[in-house]
């Protein structure tokens, strides 16, 4: 019995294919191109995919089916309609028409592109794609031998720049592209800005897909919704599939789908991460640019698998009860002729003014905010990923450079807005209707914007006068907290503000933590070779980051390899250094960040008033002398956990705290266990608060503090007998020299990796 699934191809019938003709070469067209509009050559594209025969495809008819979409805009939803007795196959209504000419349209991937569907009893794929100045517009592929003539669409009728064609006998796993003579003469071959599927890179055709998909994630998505407006811990691993595990014995190539979906899964309960992100999934052509040129914003990489492949990844992960975070590119797209660059023979999606339209750090194209069209087509594109792929959110990339006419631009090379500023107001109008649409159909989901300047407001909602975010990359605390680090120990001292100015402001937006793979790439190292110090310095100072970095307020971000100590830079052409994890202090650490996402986890103190300045109160940011830090991280209950970091490699005894009042506190996390690499400097048994007076508080604790080390105390309100012995010793004994003192601790593991 045939299978069901349409990726699955092994029992289907060959269609009898066409004969293939020779396809015009990348050069042909850039000469073409050339002659038409000279200036308008792109100056940089990914390597054009070379021509080849293409083979007929094996097509089966697979089972249509609704989407499940948790939410619609009322404005987009039409009632269901019995399609095979409509009396045209189009899938657009006038009303669809007419909210796609508003820029209000955001489901515009149920209505163009290629669509499986039957009309008047025959089977076939209705297309439809917009080229308002094309002059002829035809679908060409395997099926006709990519003729350009057999197979002409219609324009509607209109005005709206439409061209539609339905086929009988296609189907699933058709290779196809349109071929579009403009009214200047141009002539190009372009993929589908809406195809589901494409071909494998360096292949450029697009491929009729049908969606359909069992997803088991009810439970989870259900969950989700009733947590919508609640703050949960949030711990995100942000990782690049190509690189994150490859296979040796198989010429070193990348996981599939499917392959990643077990081995991701075990690794994240294993390391307690709440969320994955992945870095841009969207197909691209070039693998250099790690996703972030984007041609294909409604289809998966087809270099790890199929649509459902990639839906099995998800869906597994969501049954783990792991999140998932698609990194999303909305700022700009490349030159490759097959995208969409020049797509009708006019600047349809990109303006036509270098000076707003091309992007000269990236050398790609950016977008037309304030086409009402190109704004339908990109939040439609964000909207699908949430609602046929189940993302729990999005990570807008390069926001800024969408923010500011003058990005990376010197004077005269920018045109200000019509008010005389620098302020991109049609990308700013576009993020915040973006983001009402995302919350507007998906309360439960994200957005997440990767801003890089002072821009106020990117994560408050739009009737508030922001942007709109849900949250916001805390790129200065990034930048001061890795600076600081750096140091060497006893210089730092003198820069104490490094490490504590982010407080300033760190409840002006909703920030998260980036720790990304922007810090370990271009000659960066990796995270742990930006720490000073020999071996054991420097994973001490790794393990104090992170523990720092999970008690300050946000949510969190780590790029993968990092939760390792990974040694070398990262590279998209390899894997992460796996076998550093037979070595002890890289396997510390990773045990480390388990445990670390536990306590952060199952401690409210420590994410529920993330955002809220309630959740924060310093003890003593002021004690330059000895680089030590002290705050305490609340919940909305009054549940304390007090945190002190210290940033030398100095063990310090009876280092007294001032606290709010009488109790008991317990530490509940140290980073110099010797279970993750430290020198075992702990705080064993609980300490009584004692009745004198300091920083303030009428109450103080003595603490042992671990060299270049971080502990958690939980308190526990004195209730008239809490079982703690009065003083609790520490287990590390007084006057002890200090690793600093006495030089590394012996870890025969750790010499063999040296």
């Amino acid at each position: 019995m045939a299978s069901k699934d349409p990726s699955n191809t092994s029992n289907q019938t060959p269609k009898k294919a066409a004969t293939p003709r020779k396809r015009k070469v990348a050069d042909q067209q850039e000469e073409q191109l050339q002659q038409n509009d000279p200036s308008q050559l792109p100056v940089g594209k990914s390597k054009a995919a070379t021509s080849r025969k293409r083979q007929p495809k094996v097509v089966q008819e697979p089972q249509i089916q609704l989407s499940d979409a948790v939410q619609q805009d009322p404005e987009t939803v039409q009632q269901p309609q019995n399609i095979e007795e409509e009396d045209s196959w189009s899938l657009l209504s006038d009303f669809d028409i007419h909210l796609f000419r508003e820029g209000r349209h955001f489901s515009l991937y149920k209505k163009l592109g290629s669509h499986i569907r039957s009309w008047q009893g025959q089977q076939g794929v209705v297309f439809a794609v917009w080229a308002p100045n094309a002059q002829q517009v035809s679908l060409i592929g395997n099926f006709n031998g990519w003729d350009r003539q057999s197979h002409q669409m219609y324009p509607r009728m209109d005005g709206s720049g439409i061209w539609e064609l339905f086929v009988p006998g296609l189907g699933h796993g058709e290779v196809y592209k349109y071929f579009i003579r403009s009214n200047n003469g141009y002539e190009v071959e372009k993929a589908d800005p809406f195809a589901f599927s494409t071909e494998v890179p360096p292949q450029t055709a697009s491929v009729v897909w049908d969606l359909d998909f069992k997803w088991t994630d009810d439970s989870y998505k259900s969950e989700r919704l009733n947590k919508a407006g609640t703050i949960q811990p949030m711990s995100v691993y942000e990782m690049h599939l190509g690189s994150w595990r490859r296979v040796w014995e198989e010429d070193n190539r990348s996981l599939t789908y499917r392959e990643m979906a077990k081995q991701l899964v075990d690794y994240l309960k294993e390391t307690g991460f709440t969320h994955v992100e992945f870095m841009p999934v969207m197909e691209h052509p070039f693998g250099g640019s790690w996703g972030y040129q984007v041609t294909g914003f409604y289809a998966p990489t087809s270099r790890f698998g199929a649509p459902q492949d990639f839906m099995y990844l998800v869906n597994e992960l969501h049954r783990a009860g792991i999140g998932v975070i698609l990194d999303w590119v909305p700022s700009h797209y490349p030159g490759d002729l097959h995208g969409l660059f020049y797509f009708d023979g006019t600047h349809l999606f990109e303006h036509a003014d270098p000076r707003k339209g091309y992007h000269p750090d990236w050398n790609s194209y950016i977008f037309n905010y304030g086409r009402n069209e190109v704004k339908a087509f990109l939040i439609s594109s964000a909207l699908f990923w949430l609602d046929k792929y189940h993302a729990d959110g999005i990570r807008v990339d390069a926001v800024a450079s969408m923010l500011y006419l003058d990005y990376s631009r010197k004077q005269g090379e920018w045109i200000p807005n019509d008010f005389g500023g620098n302020e991109n107001l049609e990308a700013i109008q576009f993020l915040k209707e973006m983001n009402e649409a995302i919350y507007g159909m998906f309360p439960d989901a994200i957005s997440i914007a990767e801003e890089s300047t002072a821009w106020p407001a990117v994560s408050k909602p739009t009737y508030a006068g922001g942007l709109g975010f849900g949250q916001k990359w805390m790129m200065g605390w990034m930048h001061d907290t890795l600076q600081y680090f750096s140091r060497e120990p006893q210089y730092r001292t003198y820069h104490q503000n490094e490490i504590t100015f982010s407080l300033n402001y760190a409840f002006s937006e909703n920030f998260m933590l980036p720790l990304s793979h922007d810090e370990v790439v271009y000659g960066k190292g990796a995270i742990i070779q930006k720490m000073p110090g020999d071996e054991w310095q420097k994973f001490a100072n790794l393990r104090l980051l992170y523990a720092y970095m999970w008690s300050h307020p946000g949510t969190k971000l780590l790029f993968m390899g990092s939760e390792f100590g990974q040694t070398s830079e990262w590279n998209h052409d390899g894997s992460l250094e796996w076998h550093l994890l037979q070595y002890g202090y890289h396997q510390g650490v990773l045990q480390m960040m388990g445990r670390l996402n536990a306590v952060y986890k199952s401690e409210p103190a420590l994410y529920e008033l993330a955002f809220e300045q309630d959740g924060f109160e310093w003890v003593d940011y002021n004690d330059y002398q000895n680089s030590v830090i002290s705050y305490m991280r609340k919940d909305s209950k009054g549940n304390i956990v007090l945190v002190v970091c210290n940033f030398t490699p100095v063990v310090r005894e009876n280092y007294g705290l001032g606290v709010p009042q009488k109790g008991t506190f317990t530490e509940i996390f140290n980073t110099d266990a010797q279970e993750w690499g430290g020198s075992g400097v702990i705080n064993s048994q609980p300490i009584e608060t004692s009745p004198i007076k300091s920083h303030g508080r009428d109450y103080s604790v003595s603490v042992t503090l671990p060299p270049l080390g971080v502990t958690y105390l939980k308190f526990q309100q004195d209730s008239g007998g809490t079982g703690a012995k009065k003083g609790g010793r520490p287990k590390k004994v007084k006057d002890q020299p200090s690793p600093f003192e006495m030089g590394a601790p012996s870890d025969p593991e750790a010499s063999a990796e040296s």
